[in-house]
């Protein structure tokens, strides 16, 4: 939201909102159904109200949720600037529910590409990036949605394959795998990344960020990732063609990312 209102564009935020909502929920096999949102300002500003409500009702259209409530208030005492945020509600049932602990050594990992750097580690990358002198298309790239994988990954759990685990890669980068690690009591390892988004080596170039921090922070090019058996991965890719395998599970006990130049732990469990 700092990023938007210093760039005067809010048509991007409400889409993000409902994405990191979403995207979080399918991540225990369940289908998003309802959302309500929440919006506090400082004081009225119906431009802005406009423009987030645009992006909230694009967002909910693309994941095929409805905004079932919402509400805005204007509280100067309590807020500077504005505030968005919203809950999402969610059906599995309960033999479902996908908590990681199937996954085994050897499975293999699968990934989908994002769209950017997804609304995470913005306060990083606004302090290296937003300065009078920055360029409006990198201003922009900051802004760009974060993807939803509701459709292709609902599409994907009720084909009744074999999947294992689900992780959305957001704030904390790879580290986030920790969730369905420890819970499975493996290990990750991520040797067939593709190429993060330029945005991404503008970051790191700025800041002079080592490769390890930028992948315990950023999601580097993949935002959402789907664990299954080894003899279930064409299905999947038949079933989302743009899905690369990215990886595999491992005993070790820690995501590992292997790149061309360098290979290192992000995280240990």
């Amino acid at each position: 939201m700092l990023v938007a209102d210093a760039c005067r564009k809010y048509d991007t935020i409400g889409i993000d909102c409902i994405a990191m909502n979403v995207n979080d929920i399918i991540c225990l096999g369940a289908e998003p159904v309802a959302l309500v949102n929440y919006l506090a300002l400082e004081k009225p500003r119906p431009h802005l109200v406009e423009e987030v409500m645009k992006g909230l009702q694009r967002g909910a259209q693309e994941a095929g949720v409805a905004i079932i409530s919402g509400e805005t208030a204007i509280m100067p005492d309590v807020i500077s600037g504005f505030d968005l945020a919203a809950t999402i509600i969610g059906f599995v049932r309960k033999q479902k529910i996908i908590t990681g602990e199937k996954i085994q050594p050897g499975d293999s990992i699968l990934g989908l590409r994002s769209s950017g750097i997804h609304s995470n580690g913005l306060t990083l990358a606004r302090k290296l990036l937003l300065t009078p002198k920055t360029e409006p298309g990198t201003a922009i790239e900051l802004l760009r949605p974060t993807r939803i994988y509701t459709r292709p990954v609902s599409q994907l759990l009720r084909s009744n394959l074999e999947i294992h685990g689900l992780a959305h890669i957001t704030g904390g980068g790879y580290s986030k795998l920790k969730r369905i690690g420890l819970k499975a009591e493996v290990g990750f390892l991520l040797d067939n990344l593709p190429k993060p988004q330029s945005i991404f080596k503008k970051i790191q170039l700025k800041g002079k960020i080592t490769d390890r921090e930028m992948y315990r922070t950023f999601n580097m090019g993949i935002g959402f990732l789907v664990i299954c058996p080894k003899r279930v991965v064409e299905h999947v890719k038949r079933r989302i063609p743009e899905i690369r395998q990215v990886g595999h599970v491992t005993d070790s006990r820690a995501a590992t990312i292997s790149l061309a130049r360098s290979e290192f732990e992000v995280e240990k469990w």
